[in-house]
């Protein structure tokens, strides 16, 4: 948590204005230049590869905490959860969505709705697992990653168009 609460704090990274030019892109090998840009595909790109990105980072921590470290796994998964948190918030504000101009909310108010949101994902995903697979005749895993799946999408539309939107133009 404490993290995330300094990353409120930091002072907003400059973003540039406009996209990159054809000529900027030119010298990028071909995976790269589709990660530019602000269109739907290169969104959903960085996003799908920050979701790679940070479940590394917290499966990785809380595997080290655990394992090497020697913390009681509950701590170490604790620890871990509040790193993929921040990692995962800066990721989608300085390169998920990087391309934006002007962001409508500032910082403080991003980060409050992520968190708001996040918790809320945790209590679905905790009450669908309870629930569904009883009501359903299937293994809670499936309905763990049924469960996900659906946020991971709806994360996505939401981020994009209640977090980290831009100003509205005009």
């Amino acid at each position: 948590m404490l993290p995330l609460l300094v990353l409120v704090y930091v002072k907003r990274m400059p973003r540039p204005t406009r996209a990159p030019s054809a000529s900027a892109l030119h010298g990028l090998p071909a995976w790269s230049r589709r990660l530019q840009g602000s269109g739907l595909l290169a969104q959903g790109a960085r996003y799908a590869l920050t979701g790679g990105t940070v479940t590394l980072v917290y499966l990785g921590s809380t595997t080290v905490l655990a394992d090497v470290v020697g913390l009681p796994f509950q701590i170490a998964l604790a620890i871990g959860a509040c790193i993929g948190v921040s990692v995962h918030f800066t990721l989608q504000r300085f390169f998920v969505w990087t391309h934006r101009d002007e962001y409508a909310l500032p910082l403080r108010h991003q980060a409050a709705r992520y968190l708001v949101f996040a918790g809320a994902q945790y209590g679905l995903t905790a009450t669908s697992t309870a629930i569904l697979p009883a009501v359903l005749g299937l293994p809670v895993f499936l309905v763990y990653f049924g469960t996900v799946a659906i946020l991971v999408s709806l994360n996505f539309l939401v981020f994009r168009n209640m977090i980290f939107h831009p100003k509205a133009l005009g």
